[in-house]
């Protein structure tokens, strides 16, 4: 036996009425993929998808297409980015027609995104598109969603019990409130107490915990211990950035080895599931305002998740749990789909690193 990987989904490969406003009509993430530029000398974009092409996440092919590719080289399931606005959800059609059709085959669960939506891609924040808003009420009216969900055979569960993760847990104004009306109305459905974790990705040294939650996910890439991102850098930083600014370069790059000793550094003491990114690049969303990663070979991203895997496996069973960071982020370069460069070496890498911890696992 081996960790269970489970891949961040992002469902926005697909148009809705609501992008097609703020946007442009037909505006989907591969609307931003294809338009990435080249900002530097071996800067890898624009990125271009190679097995599946540019797919439409309307089609059912397309979703089975991903499932096969997945299990096929050792993903045990996909969590799928969860996005609900007080009662109202938006790129809903992926999950509803899993849920409908019972296709494809394959473990999913849910992340809920409790943020707003903004016109940040552009670097502005104080436009709000979608507010995130809470009550009470609301509370039970997702919890009661959330039990269709949690009621499907393919659903992951931990302990028994359906997962469910939260993006922003200190977002919710009454997090205990939120997390024991879940639990009340999901037991009052006649299902298991649900498994309920937050996402530690804006607030380190947060154990969830004293939230409600059940765990914390420590999420990668915790871009807050990069140099001079969102905090004061060095001057040995201010230099760099410096030099690279005169040349013309983003600001903000760094090399993959380098991220992750940094975000190495940051891990915390309380129990945690691992999560483990395969590489960042937004600037196919923020242009020059972007970061960037380079170095995010399928190679260099193999050499870590091995040390990832088989700490993983030193855990009790029901922590022995990665969730990988993505599936199909391509806008923020941070995917394992088949792409025209690697092909299929990045899923190549995963599957290679399962075997091999499996194998030290069977004969320690």
């Amino acid at each position: 036996m081996y960790p269970k990987l489970i891949a961040f989904h992002l469902p926005q490969f697909h148009p809705i009425p609501e992008n097609d406003e703020w946007w442009g009509k037909g505006f989907t993430e591969w609307t931003n993929v294809a338009a990435a530029r080249s900002l530097f000398p071996g800067h890898d974009q624009p990125r271009l998808p190679a097995d599946l092409g540019y797919y439409d996440l309307r089609l059912p092919e397309a979703q089975c297409a991903q499932a096969e590719l997945a299990r096929r080289y050792g993903i045990h399931g996909f969590c799928y980015w969860h996005y609900w606005f007080h009662g109202r959800r938006l790129l809903e059609r992926p999950v509803n027609e899993i849920l409908r059709t019972g296709e494809p085959d394959f473990p999913f669960c849910l992340a809920w995104a409790n943020e707003s939506w903004s016109r940040s891609w552009l670097g502005d924040n104080r436009q709000i598109l979608v507010d995130q808003t809470y009550s009470a009420e609301d509370d039970i009216a997702h919890a009661r969603w959330l039990a269709d969900a949690f009621a499907d055979g393919r659903y992951i569960r931990v302990e028994g019990r359906p997962l469910l993760l939260v993006y922003r847990p200190t977002s919710l104004p009454d997090a205990r409130r939120t997390t024991d009306a879940f639990r009340r109305e999901i037991e009052r459905l006649g299902l298991p107490n649900p498994y309920l974790v937050g996402i530690n990705a804006h607030a380190r040294h947060i154990d969830m915990r004293s939230l409600g939650f059940d765990m914390t996910e420590h999420h990668e890439p915790q871009l807050g211990v990069l140099p001079g991102v969102f905090t004061k850098a060095s001057l040995k930083w201010k230099v760099r950035q410096k030099a690279y600014k005169v040349l013309g370069w983003p600001r903000h790059t760094f090399e993959y080895s380098d991220a992750r000793s940094w975000m190495d550094r940051v891990l915390p003491k309380y129990p945690h599931f691992r999560s483990y990114f395969v590489g960042w690049d937004n600037t196919a969303r923020r242009g020059k305002d972007g970061i960037i990663i380079t170095g995010a070979t399928p190679d260099a991203v193999g050499e870590g998740l091995r040390g990832v895997l088989q700490e993983t496996m030193r855990r009790p069973p029901s922590e022995q749990i990665v969730f990988l960071n993505a599936w199909n982020e391509w806008a923020e370069g941070m995917y394992l789909e088949p792409d025209r460069r690697y092909g299929l070496r990045r899923l190549e890498v995963i599957k290679e690193c399962l075997d091999s911890v499996e194998v030290v696992a069977c004969e320690s």
